[in-house]
């Protein structure tokens, strides 16, 4: 997406200058994956992408499509729409509106006002757990069990972590995302990046009001899901973006939970990271660390 050539750990990233007949230039950015993972990867983000392009088509690069190669039947790609970047943050304003926008869409509905996706997605090499539910809470929950139970099989035990695990579950996120859905309160699915630090936002060159996302893992999720990512310091979302965002959507009730709610959706981005690169302790210390705090101050969970 970047300008010229970037790899990663599970993928290779091209940019495709083509010519047209009629001498015109168009560049394109092509991922190429391998193995049945790749396969599933690659389609998650064609997915994802077209999802948040049909509600917002100038907020995200134009799928264009996804498959296998003909001369490589184990070799997977992904191509849309490329784009030089000025490698700055995106300016908050516009940024916040467009992303607001995005989770504020009425059209087009997640099917049957469900939590979820209908495909797989990744984030990195991380698949997530995309199934489809009634609930915001076994949403979220399950989701994390399958978070930790990747990291322990990257990564090998944490006793420490899993003598959290009972009381992360069993009192925390039901005290802080029960309440959403109770006492007559509702959450309407958004559909979220699902990725959504520094590295997959970019400023287009040439235009600084122009920001575009990419490399997405999206899904149906309470809106606030999205923010959790922007809570650790390495991805640069600094309280700017906070309070731009929070200009459009205000904090769901009850609203004094918001920054709690704010933490643990952190924590599942920083177990995602831990299980993404396991051999750094760094990801895994920043959870525990709040975690610990949570289980702290919500001793009894949901009363």
């Amino acid at each position: 997406m970047r300008n010229g050539e970037e790899d990663s750990a599970w993928a290779r990233r091209l940019r495709l200058k083509v010519r047209h007949t009629d001498g015109d230039e168009e560049c394109y950015f092509i991922k190429v994956s391998v193995n049945q993972e790749g396969k599933e990867a690659l389609k998650g983000e064609f997915e994802s992408t077209l999802a948040i392009h049909n509600i917002n088509s100038n907020f995200c690069p134009k799928p264009i499509g996804w498959g296998t190669l003909k001369t490589d039947s184990n070799s997977h790609f992904y191509i849309c729409n490329f784009y030089e970047f000025t490698g700055g943050m995106p300016e908050p304003t516009s940024f916040c509106t467009k992303l607001a926008q995005l989770h504020l869409s009425p059209r087009p509905l997640s099917p049957n006002g469900q939590f979820g996706f209908h495909c797989r997605t990744y984030n990195g090499n991380l698949p997530q757990q995309n199934t489809w539910s009634d609930s915001w809470e076994l949403f979220f929950a399950d989701g994390l069990r399958d978070v930790l139970k990747i990291r322990l099989k990257r990564a090998g035990r944490s006793l420490k972590l899993e003598a959290l695990e009972p009381a992360l579950f069993g009192k925390v996120i039901p005290r802080l995302l029960r309440p959403l859905e109770s006492g007559g309160r509702q959450i309407r699915p958004s559909l979220v990046h699902g990725d959504l630090w520094y590295g997959n936002a970019g400023v287009v060159s040439g235009d600084v009001e122009k920001s575009i996302i990419y490399d997405p893992s999206s899904f149906w999720a309470h809106n606030e899901y999205e923010l959790g990512n922007w809570r650790p310091r390495r991805n640069k979302f600094t309280s700017i973006y906070f309070e731009e965002y929070l200009s459009h959507i205000r904090p769901s009730e009850p609203k004094e939970d918001f920054e709690d709610r704010n933490i643990l959706y952190a924590v599942k981005f920083n177990l995602q990271a831990a299980a993404i690169f396991p051999d750094n302790e760094e990801y895994i210390q920043m959870a525990m660390k709040d975690i610990e705090m949570l289980v702290t101050k919500y001793p009894q969970g949901y009363q």
